[in-house]
């Protein structure tokens, strides 16, 4: 399934783009073909980052994703 990637912050920083098309079934399989198509760098991010699905916080690596999902990347945020 055809979905769209919006990384923010450190994420956008470690893919090198802000938002981008993958084709991915299920939140798990998505986050290991960005991590092959952008690195280690990304890979660490994703390890410690809250993955968004249309919104909602995805807690699980085999929640399924339909054609036109949106998926956002948040690395974790420091400040006070």
């Amino acid at each position: 399934m055809n979905v769209k990637v919006r990384y923010f912050a450190g994420a956008k920083s470690a893919a090198g783009v802000s938002e981008e098309e993958v084709d991915a079934a299920s939140v798990g399989e998505l986050k290991d073909a960005l991590a092959e198509r952008h690195g280690p760098a990304l890979g660490k991010v994703l390890a410690a980052a809250t993955v968004l699905v249309d919104g909602r916080a995805a807690r699980e690596e085999n929640l399924g994703l339909a054609a036109g999902t949106t998926v956002e990347i948040l690395p974790p945020f420091a400040g006070g």
